[in-house]
């Protein structure tokens, strides 16, 4: 049974800023407690949808939910996915009423294990081959597959004009980047470049994408990415910023700071990244936002709480701007999802 849960006015009336933040305003937080991550907006910009794991809650692994930002001043959060198995990577389609994310409930409807830690405390995320792509109302039922190729098909988004869906796929043996049509139709592998591909997003004129990729080159750093990625393993410490057409042509690497540089986004004007990035911090758990001209000038930092900012989203007004933080957690691990006005 679906059910709403109403988070009232109150509490989400916190409103909490760094003197240095000065391209956000007006900032809110709109979830409290639990990992609420990847929020991102519909088309119309009056929900939001995410994943959430709280397993305070009975949420023991990440589940699609979405928010409901309505002008009273509540936000209503509804389950989306089946409850079953892991998801991830949640994205509103141009109808405002169906949300695209992927998830492994059909292989299992047990949440698949995490990576065991490893002796190196290198860090790892894990490549589930089960994930698969799916389209469900805003009731949670299911209306569409769109993949069903064995292997990793997730990480979908789509390109404002609502004709195209880029997502991260495993099927020709790495990690590389596709697109589709809104409707799963004509298939075409867009990047090729051994390394991890993914978190692609659309420019505002939806010609251009913007992800993330790791570009092993030592042989010692190729047959680790080759081994991890035999066991469904990617370590995602060196990754930079890339663009490219949505043909894959005119490909271009945009940073070059080192560490993981990740979860970019196009500013409104089509100009400028934003992204996530812990290249200037001493600890690797240190991420903050940071802005970005295409050609790889004028860095800018945008957050500065000594924190994780990451998955940074702007309405498509480009009025807002949504995000994740570890901010106003009070001490704990937990990860919200904060909104604030943007200005230029």
């Amino acid at each position: 049974m679906k059910k709403h849960i109403i988070l009232s006015a109150a509490c989400f009336a916190f409103t909490y800023i760094q003197a240095q933040e000065k391209h956000l305003s007006n900032i809110k937080q709109l979830t409290f407690g639990g990992d609420n991550a990847e929020a991102y907006f519909s088309f119309d910009n009056t929900h939001l949808t995410l994943q959430i794991t709280n397993p305070k809650e009975g949420i023991p692994c990440d589940q699609i939910y979405s928010l409901d930002l309505n002008e009273a001043g509540e936000v209503k959060r509804k389950l989306i996915s089946t409850g079953k198995g892991r998801t991830t990577c949640s994205f509103f389609m141009p109808d405002n009423n169906s949300i695209l994310y992927a998830s492994t409930h059909e292989n299992n409807e047990a949440c698949p294990p995490n990576p065991e830690r490893r002796t190196d405390g290198k860090y790892l995320w894990p490549i589930y081959n089960t994930f698969d792509i799916y389209v469900a109302d805003l009731d949670g039922n299911i209306t569409k597959k769109l993949t069903d190729a064995p292997g990793y098909d997730a990480e979908a988004t789509i390109s404002p004009d609502g004709k195209m869906i880029v997502f991260t796929s495993d099927r020709s043996g790495d990690l590389e980047l596709y697109t589709m049509k809104i409707d799963g139709s004509d298939v075409k592998q867009i990047t090729s470049g051994l390394g991890y591909d993914g978190g692609a997003f659309f420019s505002p004129d939806s010609k251009k994408l913007v992800f993330r990729a790791s570009r092993p080159t030592s042989n010692e750093d190729v047959k680790e990415y080759k081994e991890l990625l035999t066991q469904g393993l990617v370590a995602p410490t060196n990754m930079e910023i890339y663009t490219c057409n949505v043909d894959g042509s005119d490909l271009r690497q945009v940073t070059n700071l080192g560490k993981a540089n990740w979860a970019p986004y196009f500013h409104p004007s089509g100009k400028k990244i934003i992204f996530s990035s812990n290249h200037a911090s001493e600890r690797g758990y240190d991420f903050n936002l940071y802005m970005i001209n295409l050609d790889g000038s004028g860095l800018e930092q945008i957050t500065f709480e000594s924190n994780f900012n990451a998955f940074p989203m702007f309405s498509y007004d480009g009025k807002k701007l949504v995000f994740s933080s570890n901010r106003n957690n009070g001490g704990t691990r937990d990860t919200n999802v904060f909104i604030a006005d943007w200005n230029d």
